[in-house]
């Protein structure tokens, strides 16, 4: 959702019937509110039983339910184009035209999405991801040989975070040394994808850091794309330049859009999933061993993981016209709000959903989409997950948990901010 287009949903979420036992708005603030986020699924069970939500006057619905999500993301008329939002159009209409800027094609319906996506995927293709093999499992050990020496580490700070920030510097053609402001802006970026992000206690200061650090990433990519036009090199950018097919190649603003799309889908889910496997296989301590004994489990531990505590709590909907998911009716230009993270745990789609189960067959989710929007970086966060949990449960196989975990603020990419192992 475009977040200052739903400032004007939130404002009117307190509008709700006189003779509903619960309360959506309340569920709706209950789920956004940063104070929440460690018992964030207990909250979800309590919108999976009232689902689904509908704030009377807004047209906000809010699905969570595995068979509700799963057919909106494969509905046609489901719309991943945020401009169809009637809140969204009634503050674009007052913006000026030179602001508007390309959406990435995540945010786009066919054929646009269609043709961004296939000029994209070519700089995507499988011998791109197989190749950074070698260079995800050297930087890993250089981590682990630090960690080692300290005897303790912080899972984020430590390996989850380093690995895929490295891993999307590299691919994009980004200097090492600009790595820190480049992760201070893909942190900013990750925080500004939540719905009502202005509306939810946020401080100023935040909302301007919010702003400079997307200045400052659209600049530093403009000047980066200008770079490579000059001196083309091996890396995404480059190839995404010169991406052709019949004729059509990228924009300019296409390849920001994309590259800010890829820094941020591309490198904070998969701190998200790395942290959570290892969060959940120290709980479930006879998991730790049973990967530091087989690496070939770490795949099983992957998907269940991106089921179980999904980095990407929730995704966003338009209703392009008028539709019905299940027997729930949405309006034309409503917002809809997919809780995959709750659809991952709903108990009439999964056995003991609240387990963690790398041994459960078949292992499902919601995690990456379905459908056209199909997480097009499955593939390359699957690989650095891979290696990083496999070498770093068979180094040290009887770590134990140092720490409770602490979380983040953000809603959208739910993720810890920080979790102590001892090894």
């Amino acid at each position: 959702m475009n977040n200052s287009a739903t400032m004007d949903v939130y404002a009117l979420m307190s509008i709700t019937s006189a003779t509903e036992t619960v309360d959506p708005h309340e569920l709706v603030q209950q789920i956004l509110d940063p104070a929440n986020r460690a018992n964030q699924y207990q909250i979800y069970e309590r919108v999976r039983a009232t689902q689904p939500l509908q704030l009377p006057g807004t047209g906000l619905t809010v699905f969570s339910r595995y068979e509700d999500c799963a057919e909106a993301l494969r509905h046609p008329s489901a719309s991943s184009d945020q401009r169809l939002s009637a809140a969204a159009l009634r503050i674009v209409e007052r913006e000026p035209a030179d602001t508007r800027r390309t959406p990435a094609f995540l945010f786009l319906d066919p054929p646009d999405h269609t043709r961004l996506r296939r000029l994209v995927s070519k700089a995507f293709a499988p011998r791109v991801v197989t190749k950074l093999e070698p260079f995800i499992t050297e930087l890993v050990d250089s981590l682990l040989d630090r960690i080692a020496q300290t005897g303790r580490f912080d899972v984020v700070s430590d390996l989850a975070y380093p690995v895929p920030i490295t891993v999307i510097c590299k691919l994009l053609g980004v200097p090492m040394e600009d790595e820190p402001q480049f992760r201070h802006a893909a942190a900013m970026t990750a925080q500004g994808l939540d719905p009502f992000v202005a509306a939810t206690g946020s401080e100023p200061h935040v909302l301007l850091d919010l702003q400079q650090a997307g200045l400052w990433l659209r600049e530093y990519l403009v000047d980066l794309v200008a770079d490579r036009r000059e001196h083309p090199g091996d890396d995404l950018i480059s190839r995404l330049i010169v991406a052709e097919e019949s004729g059509d190649q990228l924009t300019e603003d296409e390849i920001i859009a994309t590259c800010n799309l890829l820094l941020v889908a591309g490198h904070e889910t998969t701190v998200g999933l790395i942290a959570n496997a290892i969060l959940a296989m120290l709980r479930d301590p006879q998991q730790w061993v049973a990967l530091s004994t087989d690496s070939l489990r770490a795949s099983a531990v992957i998907e269940e993981t991106l089921r179980y505590d999904s980095p990407l709590q929730y995704t966003p909907r338009v209703a392009a016209d008028d539709l019905t998911i299940g027997h729930t009716r949405v309006i034309k230009g409503a917002d809809i709000m997919l809780l995959l993270a709750a659809a991952n745990r709903d108990a009439s789609a999964f056995e003991r959903a609240d387990e963690f189960d790398p041994d459960r067959k078949p292992i499902r989710h919601l995690s990456f989409g379905q459908g056209p929007h199909f997480c097009l970086g499955a593939p390359l966060a699957r690989l650095e997950a891979r290696v990083t949990l496999a070498a770093l449960t068979k180094r040290f196989p009887y770590a134990q948990l140092d720490s409770e975990p602490l979380y983040k603020p953000n809603f959208t990419m739910r993720g810890l901010s920080s979790l102590l192992v001892q090894v």
